[in-house]
């Protein structure tokens, strides 16, 4: 049973330029150069312009993106607001992500093949970053209508961004994983975060002419129903979920839908390519040959061997 595999490449991609994922997050040079090495190292499917996928708005907005130690994740440590009746700042498609569309524009130039996307992030990641998960939580448990009203307006400010990514001859990837259980509860997902998006990936479908991915980690299981009703086409089923249930469920309902099913990333960053065997095999028994299931990896941390990726490649050709 064969299935196509495609990584997920963002801080990853720093490696092939011998840089930490910080230095190629702020450099276009290094950005460029990194996605354009490891996109000719691996073909993956889509190419997504960013090391550091999440941070793009809420930099924009105006908060602090911090330099980790050697190769971590630059992060918010932060939080802009203190509370929602913080006044939220003007979102003009500012800090970083001028560089980051034309480096996806010099991308798509040079590599026509490649499906070169920007990464969008979701309202309640954006709030996240923007409040702090404590407060965003409280919040959303506390002060629900005002939560809703938040994300809605978050997901509206988008439409500048995604306008933005479509006059550049790009497309859209799109990403909510902080709206996943446990942080939200089923009730709370559909009440305050579907909503807004809904709106969102709305508004990206009309800039860029067609539905886009909506990109959500975690256990989205109990939240399926919700995620299908969004009009997506394409939607990730990670470890953490009922990974055969899901796709299941998928192929039952919405068969015209296509589902990354993840593999477990301790595997995939490993040594034992016994264990990376029985993980590709676990997942081929229930995804292999039905026509929308995709083998990934979720993203790949930055010291992945690149041994690992064309093994898993060669052992599903």
């Amino acid at each position: 049973m064969k299935i196509a595999f495609t990584p997920a490449v963002y801080e990853h991609a720093a490696r092939f330029v011998g840089r930490t994922p910080w230095e190629v997050s702020r450099d276009a040079e290094l950005l460029f150069a990194a996605h354009r090495a490891a996109w000719l190292e691996y073909r993956h499917q889509v190419l997504t312009v960013g090391i550091d996928i999440y941070n793009l708005e809420a930099e924009a907005y105006g908060a602090v993106i911090e330099k980790p130690d050697g190769n971590g994740i630059p992060a918010v440590h932060q939080p802009l607001l203190s509370s929602l009746d913080d006044e939220l700042p003007a979102f003009d498609c500012g800090g970083r992500i001028p560089m980051t569309l034309a480096v996806g524009q010099r991308l798509k130039r040079e590599l026509p093949e490649a499906d070169v996307r920007v990464p969008v992030a979701g309202p309640f990641s954006i709030a996240f970053n923007l409040l702090g998960i404590n407060a965003l939580c409280e919040d959303a448990a506390l002060e629900p209508e005002l939560t809703a009203k938040f994300l809605w307006r978050l997901a509206e400010n988008q439409a500048g961004f995604c306008r933005a990514i479509a006059a550049a001859g790009l497309d859209v990837a799109f990403f909510e994983s902080a709206a996943a259980p446990p942080l939200l509860s089923p009730r709370q997902f559909h009440e305050l975060e579907l909503p807004a998006l809904k709106r969102v990936l709305a508004i990206a479908a009309e800039c860029v002419g067609h539905p886009v991915p909506c990109i959500m980690g975690g256990n989205t299981f109990p939240i399926l129903d919700d995620l299908l009703a969004t009009g997506t086409g394409f939607l990730i089923c990670n470890v953490e979920t009922d990974q055969r249930a899901f796709v299941e469920r998928v192929a039952r309902t919405h068969p015209r839908v296509t589902v990354r099913v993840n593999m477990e990333p301790g595997v995939v960053v490993g040594a034992d390519r016994d264990r990376l065997r029985v993980e590709i095999d676990r997942i081929l028994a229930f995804a292999g040959g039905r026509p929308r299931c995709v083998l990934g990896t979720g993203a790949l941390p930055f010291e992945t061997p690149v041994e690992n990726v064309h093994f898993i490649r060669e052992y599903v050709a």
